[in-house]
């Protein structure tokens, strides 16, 4: 029986230049859909659960493509608000060899940002919810958007609704100070935290040692250290952190750990090439999300994780378009990218 998960925050439009154009070459943009939260979305509706995702979006034509981007998938959409003036953009530019990947943001007065914490039922909208799921970006929107996160989080806790967030920190959106402050309202409620390797160290200021982040060195016991230090500030459930080692922007290697229960587990590591990295990090929170959820015990929930953002960072655009059987081949070994037939 499927289950009923509720996400919340921006969905924007994505304009991204054809193939590994840069945007001064560009002379059009392909338009797609995408934001942290809808991606979490779209992946569990292609894993077979009720996934509901929350936002404010205009009721104009640019708005209702937005909303028709996730209905196409599975997504509920019945709890969208409808209003405001303006859907926030993303400029997608997809790095090469060296040359990183590069995003630019027009998204300040988007209808999220300038929604009213009265927009929401949170009641209402959580009702028969397992889940609850948010991310660090929607709150770094305004500061009516993190009153509205911190209410969503309170209440779901209330309910005894499961609640987890991505730090996702990202400097074009606000200071560290200003995540320290509302990240640590949020993670008041907050059952499961996902991380990487420098989100803790920007929003908490708590660091693996003899980790270089830009070499690509990753310190094992560093990073469990890392999850002992944020379950303890928080009384989190568990504390997942993903792993990537840059060689380049088209080569990575990819991993993950999640601490639960004073325990520590490592998923395997996969070599992979980018087709598109963004939203992988979304497919990871959505893979645990799937697992836990689902029975999985915490080495194959973890191992599920890692093989569905794996699989993501293959595909084109924001959200992740695998099935549960093709994660479940990946993550049990099947990673050759030999023909299926």
């Amino acid at each position: 029986m499927s289950k009923k998960i509720v996400t919340f925050g921006e969905l924007m439009l994505r304009l991204a230049p054809e193939g590994y154009l840069r945007f001064v070459q560009s002379d059009k943009f392909e338009a797609t859909f995408g934001g942290a939260e809808a991606n979490v979305a779209v992946s569990l509706a292609n894993y077979g659960e009720n996934a509901v995702f929350v936002t404010k979006l205009p009721s104009h034509e640019i708005g209702q493509m937005a909303v028709n981007s996730l209905r196409k998938f599975g997504v509920d959409t019945t709890e969208i608000v409808r209003g405001g003036e303006r859907v926030g953009i993303y400029y997608c530019e997809k790095g090469a060899s060296q040359r990183p990947s590069k995003v630019i943001y027009d998204r300040a007065g988007s209808a999220i940002s300038k929604a009213d914490i009265q927009d929401f039922d949170w009641e209402k909208i959580l009702k028969g919810a397992s889940w609850f799921h948010v991310t660090g970006i929607t709150p770094a929107l305004s500061e009516s958007a993190a009153e509205i996160t911190v209410a969503a989080c309170k209440k779901a806790k209330e309910m005894g609704i499961t609640v987890s967030t991505d730090l996702n920190y990202r400097k074009k959106l606000w200071s560290k100070e200003q995540a320290n402050k509302v990240m640590t309202q949020v993670c008041k409620y907050v059952d499961y935290c996902i991380a990487n390797e420098e989100d803790a160290k920007d929003v908490f200021g708590i660091e693996a040692d003899n980790t270089d982040i830009e070499s690509g060195k990753l310190n094992r016991e560093g990073y469990i250290s890392v999850a002992e230090k944020l379950t303890s500030a928080f009384g989190f459930k568990g504390v997942a952190i993903t792993l990537r080692e840059s060689i380049s922007a088209n080569d990575n290697k990819w991993s993950a750990m999640l601490y639960t229960d004073k325990n520590a587990y490592f998923s395997k590591k996969y070599d992979m090439h980018i087709v598109d990295r963004v939203g992988g990090g979304d497919s990871f929170g959505a893979g645990l999300i799937y697992s836990l959820l689902n029975g999985y015990d915490n080495q194959a929930a973890i191992e599920f994780a890692v093989a569905a953002s794996c699989l993501k960072h293959s595909i084109e655009g924001d959200y992740n378009m695998v099935s549960v059987a093709e994660v479940q081949a990946l993550a049990k070994g099947s990673g050759s990218g030999r023909v299926q037939r």
